[in-house]
């Protein structure tokens, strides 16, 4: 569904990504997982087109998207939930749901209502000001509002960032509650166990490449991966 060839991208002659391929399938979870700095949330936002690519080429279901507006990108069916939740404090939960639907001209009763399905707790503080939520709720909010445009692909950039250890394991239930419904995801993470357990497929990045692939029941078991990631030493 999403294909990403040979991606560069830099900030004042500092380069973040550094030529680097991997495919997203249809249906599938995808991660990367890569300490601070890699690269990870440059790539995700240069596929919605918030960071200029500096070459190299993003193909969503064989079209290219470098170049392409990001309010024109969420049209086409990809979205991001960014760093940090950036939810609007002084705006209730249902103003910033329908905000992620400001692109749409039909109804949204019938996605509200999926949100509220998915996050009872946003439906009971509907009219909540979401700068009085707590962390984890904000999160689900972020999801949510993304969700509301309908996309084929929804991009998660560290949505355990900050939350407590249960929030945590209810926000990744989440995440494979979202994918069984049809949606595929492409996960950026550094709590890479949680992420690789998810993930159908994992990618690692170090300084801006990718320099590990597989499976995320490969990944787990890659001694390099134990290591770097998830805090055990090589045997």
């Amino acid at each position: 569904m999403l294909e990403v060839k040979d991606l560069n991208v830099s900030y004042g002659g500092i380069k973040a990504v550094k030529d680097i391929s991997f495919n997203v399938p249809k249906g599938e979870v995808v991660t990367l997982i890569g300490a601070n700095g890699a690269g990870k949330s440059s790539t995700l936002r240069s596929i919605v087109g918030l960071v200029k690519a500096e070459s190299g080429s993003i193909l969503l279901k064989g079209e290219e998207l470098r170049g392409v507006p990001t309010e024109q990108i969420v049209t086409k069916g990809i979205t991001l939930v960014p760093e940090g939740r950036r939810v609007f404090p002084d705006m209730t939960v249902a103003e910033n749901l329908k905000i992620g639907a400001y692109m749409r001209k039909d109804s949204l009763d019938e996605d509200l209502n999926w949100v509220y399905d998915l996050f009872p707790r946003l439906k009971e503080r509907s009219w909540q000001l979401a700068g009085t939520l707590s962390g984890g709720e904000q999160q689900m909010l972020a999801i949510g509002r993304a969700l509301m445009s309908r996309p084929e692909i929804i991009m998660m950039d560290e949505p355990s960032l900050g939350l407590a250890p249960i929030v945590v394991r209810g926000v990744f239930d989440i995440i494979r509650e979202i994918n069984k419904q049809g949606v595929t995801i492409l996960l950026v993470e550094q709590n890479a166990n949680m992420a690789l357990k998810a993930a159908n497929l994992g990618y690692v990045m170090e300084t801006g490449r990718i320099t590990l692939s597989g499976t995320g029941a490969e990944l787990l078991e890659n001694e390099a991966v134990k290591a770097a990631y998830l805090g055990k030493a090589k045997k």
